[in-house]
């Protein structure tokens, strides 16, 4: 009975700390209206071979503004743009001069970005996602999101908080690479200006249109 007293107890203490996440990631998709933050992001391929995969680890800075407008400012080791203004989605690579468009409505559904900025509440991720928590390491809550349509290219995504504050998010490709951002020097509803994600294709670039 004891045993059974003490596995029921393990459970419950569990649950609650996996349903902290959850209760993150609503008082932030409630309260957080923008953000702005430093990144670190480690891309790791799949292993091959019985090989271990090679890592890829770039910087930059991160801006958004609910519903839907976001910025990635990739700094190093190549400068790169990420814009979503509300009505497109701009990828601006410097090194060859070329920008892709995209219509947002078809291109942030079950993205990763849809957790952090587009979506206005928890109702309308879980629209897309299906939710769950998960537990507690790093020091950090988490809430693991796995989208509910399965032809996209994302397999799951975690993200981690630290209190109400959004601290790191896992991304899992179909293609088994894994992708980690780490936030720093997070400022929580910032005053951003209105031309803040506006975005116009540098002298001479490339645009491709999708």
């Amino acid at each position: 009975m004891k045993k059974i007293f003490a596995t029921f107890l393990l459970a419950a203490c569990a649950g609650g700390a996996w349903a902290g996440g959850m209760e993150s990631l609503e008082s932030f998709v409630k309260t957080v209206k923008s953000g702005r933050a430093d990144f670190t992001q480690t891309v790791t391929a799949p292993p091959r071979d019985g090989q271990p995969g090679r890592a890829k680890t770039s910087t930059g800075t991160f801006e958004f503004q609910r519903p839907g407008k976001f910025k990635f400012d990739y700094q190093k080791p190549f400068a790169q743009s990420i814009v979503a203004d509300g009505k497109t989605l701009w990828l601006y690579d410097a090194d060859l001069n070329q920008v892709t468009q995209r219509a947002q409505s078809q291109a942030l559904g079950s993205t990763p970005a849809a957790l952090i900025a587009a979506a206005p509440d928890l109702r309308a991720l879980q629209a897309d996602f299906a939710l769950e928590g998960a537990p507690e390491r790093d020091g950090l809550q988490w809430v693991k999101a796995t989208p509910k349509t399965k032809d996209g290219q994302l397999q799951s995504v975690q993200v981690g908080f630290e209190g109400d504050a959004l601290a790191a998010l896992e991304i899992l490709d179909s293609f088994g690479q894994r992708s980690v951002l780490k936030f720093s020097k997070v400022q929580v509803n910032p005053a951003l200006g209105a031309g803040a994600f506006a975005f116009k294709a540098p002298a001479g670039a490339d645009v491709i249109k999708q």
